[in-house]
């Protein structure tokens, strides 16, 4: 535990990374206002904790959105405008550009993941059992640095929780022979919906014609964090990888590939109960992750009896050496529709 002015930061409970943030002060207001004054100790402790941090009790956010802004830039110059990114008009927020909305109501009706069993007491959270483990729009170059997750309102305890895993420490845990072979590799990440995930291409789905700038992105499988210079193995679950032409390059594609075998390898290796942290939601919690470096999931809930409600940010402007003067690849030219033929999503 580490006291600091106007607040403390310790440990999260059950976790081998992460740290939770308590603020002496209880309204919102000076609680941005402490976070911009001492920023360098917060992001301090959130990269020393391996990119995921925890502030509680922030309720005030639903009726001042404005905030969930504020404190999304205390990690990166650039919060993104959701309606310039490649992101269906469901999950926009009414009036804030930043915000993606994430529930199970209309608009946005976005499901929840199927259910999946437990062993006696304990929540399952290995791939393949679990599934849908990501990081956030990886399908773009240069993909979000770090996503603010806010809960609105939440269902009960043991249902909806969200899932991280610390791929650095799983990285570390690997063989050296593996990690210096993965060290060469790129991982090619697509959107789930254009008929390029393994599902897709396993029951034969057309795969869509893209316009340039939706195309599938290549992305280092092992990332080195711009900040700490530690290095994490980087990919998604096959909803999220290219099985057309990947999911890694100059491997053996499609679903029974050889770069098929391998990210299932490493998925089943980085979310280990060792490496995973399972939170469970109270309504006004914030989750601060840093798509560098963990993965994350949501796990089941009743979404016919329970509402889910969810305010995300990504942020941007730190990708790392490896993406160095490179522009936006979803950038559409002037006067085309980013989501132009993706109306679908």
């Amino acid at each position: 535990m580490v006291d600091h002015d106007g607040f403390r930061i310790q440990p999260l409970a059950h976790a081998g990374f992460g740290v939770r943030v308590e603020f002496a002060a209880s309204g919102i207001d000076a609680i941005v206002e402490t976070c911009t004054r001492r920023a360098d100790a917060i992001r301090d402790a959130f990269y020393a904790a391996h990119g995921l941090m925890l502030i509680a009790g922030l309720h005030e956010i639903r009726n001042q959105s404005a905030a969930l802004v504020e404190l999304s830039r205390l990690f990166g110059p650039e919060v993104e405008n959701y309606r310039e990114t490649l992101t269906s008009q469901r999950f926009f927020h009414d009036s804030v550009n930043e915000i993606l909305v994430l529930s199970n109501r209309p608009p946005c009706n976005h499901p929840p993941p199927p259910r999946r069993g437990r062993d006696g007491a304990e929540l399952r959270v290995q791939f393949p059992h679990q599934v849908n483990w990501h990081t956030d729009q990886s399908y773009r170059r240069p993909p979000p640095d770090v996503s603010l997750l806010l809960a609105l309102d939440v269902p009960p305890r043991e249902q909806g929780q969200t899932l991280y895993a610390d791929c650095t420490a799983a990285f570390a845990a690997l063989d050296a022979d593996l990690r210096a072979r993965l060290d060469s590799l790129e991982g090619i990440h697509a959107p789930g919906w254009i008929g390029r995930s393994r599902a897709a291409v396993e029951a034969g789905e057309p795969v869509l014609e893209l316009l340039p700038h939706q195309l599938p992105q290549r992305q280092p499988l092992v990332r080195y964090h711009p900040t700490t210079g530690e290095p994490a193995l980087y990919l998604c679950e096959e909803k999220q990888m290219d099985y057309v032409d990947g999911p890694i390059a100059g491997l053996e594609p499609g679903p029974d590939g050889d770069g098929a075998r391998l990210v299932r390898k490493l998925l089943a290796h980085a979310t280990q109960p060792r490496f995973v942290y399972v939170h469970e939601w109270t309504a006004g919690d914030l989750l601060i992750g840093d798509n560098r470096n963990l993965l994350h999931c949501a796990t089941w809930y009743d979404a016919e009896r329970h509402d889910r409600l969810m305010w995300r940010t990504t942020v941007m402007g730190n990708p790392g050496a490896e993406y160095a003067g490179e522009g936006k690849s979803w950038i559409p030219p002037a006067g085309v529709d980013v989501m132009a033929g993706m109306e679908h999503a």
